[in-house]
């Protein structure tokens, strides 16, 4: 009996510790999630564009295969890579972010450039496919899961780099749980935005109540401004990820003389609120300065970028 009673007591320590564990990985992944926030809101801003031109009926399905890509990039390659990385090169992990990070800051500006210099030339998103349906959507589909793939390997990055070091098991599981709740979020969010219009036609044409119509017209009316500002939130969010991430990997690396005096200029512009709203104002200012390194460091990089792919193209003809 006494055996019995010991053995309950061992398995009951057993649970207490496999909860314990679990709430971590449940906490972490919280984090760790919240700190890739910035790439998982430009993966949901970009992602509509691939449905753009297809039969309404085409959209969910498009959407369902570049969400089953995105899910084998991060748990099938980048995932594996990421606690290979952690166990046997750490030291390679912060270089490899600022290199995200400055992939990051050259998207965000590249997407302001074209504010003032639009780009020339037919662009995948802003032309209408045509040719073979079948054959358009392969490309379209494969298209969007190599960009997937650059922008869940930066989500992957943050999010290691978020995680505490510990067993490999607990960053396995932490990082797996990011995965599939960023990729649950990101292309649940696209699903919703590609059917947001034809919800509320349905509703403008055949809503019973007057102000069910009116819901309807008004969901139609508002998704160009609404996918106009997710567009600008976008950009905002990846100049302020990415240059955090490389302010941040410069402090690390022995060069914080940057982060150091951004923290103060917030410090200071928060001097000038009241108490109550300090902690925001200086959140608030900081990231705006991040997000101005990132934008300064992405127009360096634009001609830098650009240069590069002239030089490939000229070798290969």
């Amino acid at each position: 009996m006494n055996g019995l009673i010991a053995l309950f007591d061992d398995v009951a320590a057993i649970a207490k510790v496999a909860a314990a564990s679990v709430d971590d990985i449940v906490s972490q992944a919280a984090k760790a999630g919240a700190k890739a926030a910035g790439a998982a809101i430009d993966d949901a801003a970009v992602t509509p564009k691939y449905v753009h031109g297809f039969k309404a009926e085409r959209e969910l399905p498009i959407v369902w295969r570049i969400a089953k890509g995105s899910i084998k990039n991060k748990l099938l390659i980048l995932l594996p890579v990421g606690l290979l990385l952690s166990s046997f090169a750490p030291w390679a992990i912060i270089p490899l972010l600022m290199i995200g990070g400055g992939y990051l800051c050259f998207e965000g500006a590249e997407k302001v450039a074209h504010l003032f210099i639009p780009p020339t030339g037919d662009h995948d998103g802003n032309k209408k496919p045509v040719g073979q349906p079948a054959q358009l959507e392969e490309e379209k589909v494969a298209g969007a899961i190599k960009t997937d793939f650059i922008l869940s390997a930066e989500i992957m990055a943050i999010s290691l780099a978020s995680i505490p070091k510990g067993s490999m098991w607990i960053e396995g599981a932490t990082l797996a749980l990011v995965a599939v709740g960023i990729t649950v979020m990101v292309y649940g969010s696209v699903a919703m935005i590609v059917k947001a219009d034809d919800v509320g036609l349905f509703m403008a044409e055949r809503g019973r109540l007057g102000f069910t119509r009116a819901i309807g017209r008004g969901i139609v009316q508002g998704m160009p401004g609404f996918l106009a500002g997710l567009i600008i939130v976008g950009t905002a969010a990846m100049l302020w990820v990415g240059g955090s991430i490389v302010i941040h990997g410069l402090e690390v690396l022995g060069w914080g003389w940057l982060e150091h005096n951004i923290a103060n200029w917030a410090a200071q512009v928060a001097q000038a609120v009241p108490d109550q709203v300090k902690a925001i104002v200086e959140w608030f200012a900081k990231a705006t300065m991040d997000g101005l390194v990132g934008l300064a460091l992405g127009l360096v990089l634009i001609p830098m970028v650009k240069s590069a792919l002239a030089l490939r193209k000229f070798s290969k003809a």
